[in-house]
């Protein structure tokens, strides 16, 4: 078999288990993934009686399977890796976890003039009466370049959100962080703190209670980098029980090793030190499993990590769905290992 062939058979097997998987969610209104088509980097909150989910735009390709021959037969790799497609994020809204509707487009690059590319990993909040969005634009590389983190605002969830500033929140890279992945956590104190970073560094910065402008730090600085161990990108906060669980993405991001990892401190400050991974791989279910968030049921000790992972047979960078697991933690507080699953979760009924 010659290298086309292999390419072409590779595809097919993609296309086979993006259908079934899509078959799956349609009859009956569960198993992984949540929903169908090419999604990655989840944010999942919950507003009211309603769960949310805010991914990444992750592919344009038609999700049936002739589209994706077609595709195949034009060899049309360049399309797995071209940012300028990412120009909008869609939203998926559930009463039960389980059966999601679409909201399309809820925020455009036409709704941000700054953004020509690249709309990446949103990350949502509720407060002051509206929802804001923060979202990376335009991959920068360079301060010399447009882009960074930016903050869109709407009266709704579904939107349509508005960009708030005219120009990035975060348009420069500070302690050698690349300003995308950003996520936004409320401490008990009524405090907004955002953490984000690419390329292995990871910086904290406090929000004013607008949530569309910086504020210093007790001794005067903006900017702190908590960079922990083996951190690539994709942080994620969640507290419980007093305690501050930090976790993050670990390994390439269009590979088969990316995963997540944890630690666990006293204050969101850190120090964060690596405690392991608790979401990977698993050679029988999917590969390259990580970028994820965390829900918890209202008023429950229960617990989701929402995700995305590449189906077994697909390789290119930006194949990736959106998947819900359990996350359960042990006697001691420590998490336990995420378990990926074909079958999902059932439905959680409020």
């Amino acid at each position: 078999m010659n290298l086309k062939q292999l390419t072409l058979t590779g595809m097919m097997m993609c296309a086979s288990a993006l259908s079934v998987h899509a078959q799956q969610w349609q009859d009956n209104g569960s198993g992984n993934p949540a929903f169908p088509g090419w999604y990655a980097d989840p944010e999942a909150i919950v507003y009211g009686d309603t769960y949310w989910i805010y991914p990444t735009l992750s592919k344009l390709y038609g999700e049936d399977e002739k589209t994706y021959r077609k595709d195949a037969e034009r060899k049309t790799e360049a399309i797995n890796q071209d940012y300028n497609l990412q120009t909008h994020f869609d939203a998926f809204s559930s009463k039960d976890l389980v059966h999601w509707t679409r909201h399309q487009a809820v925020l455009s690059i036409k709704d941000v003039p700054w953004v020509k590319y690249a709309l990446w990993a949103p990350s949502v909040i509720h407060t002051n009466g509206k929802y804001y969005l923060f979202f990376g634009g335009n991959d920068i590389q360079s301060e010399s370049q447009t882009g960074g983190i930016g903050v869109a605002v709407a009266d709704r969830p579904e939107g349509p959100f508005k960009d708030a500033l005219g120009k990035p929140l975060i348009g420069k890279i500070v302690n050698k962080a690349q300003p995308i992945d950003q996520f936004v956590f409320r401490d008990d104190d009524g405090t907004f703190y955002m953490y984000y970073g690419g390329w292995g560094h990871c910086n904290l910065v406090k929000l004013g209670s607008d949530l569309l402008s910086l504020i210093p730090f007790d001794d005067g600085s903006y900017y702190k980098e908590v960079t922990p161990e083996n951190y690539v990108e994709g942080p994620f906060m969640l507290k419980k029980d007093g305690k501050y669980y930090f976790m993050w993405s670990e390994g390439g991001w269009g590979g088969p090793d990316y995963c997540v990892a944890y630690a666990i401190a006293e204050s969101p400050f850190g120090p964060f030190r690596r405690i392991g991974k608790i979401l990977q791989q698993d050679a029988e279910v999917a590969t390259g499993a990580g970028h994820h968030s965390v829900i918890k049921v209202p008023g429950k000790d229960e617990y989701y990590i929402v995700y995305h992972r590449r189906p077994l047979g697909c390789t290119r960078s930006n194949e990736r769905q959106v998947c819900i697991d359990k996350l359960e933690f042990d006697e001691n507080g420590y998490i336990k290992p995420v378990k990926i699953t074909h079958e999902g979760i059932r439905p959680v009924v409020r």
